[in-house]
């Protein structure tokens, strides 16, 4: 085979710019003359259907799936695809297994996705991309509490039974410091306080 597929995860926490980096990639490799197909779970309506976009605006067309054999179906009617680009990976049972095979036949796979709950638990998608990844880039956003590098998504709402869909009025990002389901010896509350209320506004 002529063709040295890649297989790139964008990853991290919510606010990470994972969609973004992934958008810069596919729009390099459109100019060189590479045709894609860029996909998202069917259940993530916050932008609007049928689009991938971005917190800042960016956007690309996609199909929206509820799993992984109706991407394939959808591969398999569209023959001649290059690239294959799937956001919030996680959502979309399945696609962990159905992009391996991919890559395997010779497409570049690239993911932007959560690898992780607000409550530390992995993604069973991304636990099954991740060994076959040739790039991994970790995407950390901002802790709204310390300014420091935020690795992990908070949810600001009772543990859902399944997957909470929302932005920021559910979710926010936050360093290892100040995240009680990541971080057992989690500054506490009073002295998270204590820190936003200190006269200086010096950060710990």
């Amino acid at each position: 085979m002529s063709r040295d597929p890649q297989f790139i995860i964008f990853t991290g926490p919510m606010f990470g710019s994972k969609t973004t980096r992934m958008l810069a990639v596919i729009d390099r490799l459109r100019w060189q003359k590479k045709k894609y197909a860029a996909f998202k779970p069917k259940v993530d309506n916050r932008y609007g259907n049928d689009r991938i976009s971005t917190h800042n605006g960016g956007s690309i067309q996609a199909f929206e799936v509820e799993t992984g054999e109706e991407l394939l179906e959808i591969y398999n009617e569209r023959k001649g695809y290059d690239i294959i680009a799937v956001d919030e990976a996680f959502m979309i049972k399945g696609v962990g297994k159905v992009l391996v095979e991919l890559f395997k036949a010779g497409n570049t796979i690239i993911v932007s996705s959560l690898q992780l709950s607000s409550w530390g638990e992995p993604f069973d998608e991304m636990r099954e991309m991740m060994p076959w990844a040739t790039k991994i880039e970790v995407c950390p956003a901002v802790c709204p509490i310390t300014g420091k590098d935020a690795f992990y998504s908070y949810c600001k709402r009772q543990k859902p039974d399944g997957i909470l869909i929302g932005g920021a009025e559910s979710y926010e990002p936050r360093c290892f410091q100040y995240h009680e389901h990541i971080n057992p010896n989690c500054v506490s509350k009073k002295e998270e306080d204590d820190w936003t209320t200190t006269s200086q506004g010096e950060r710990v």
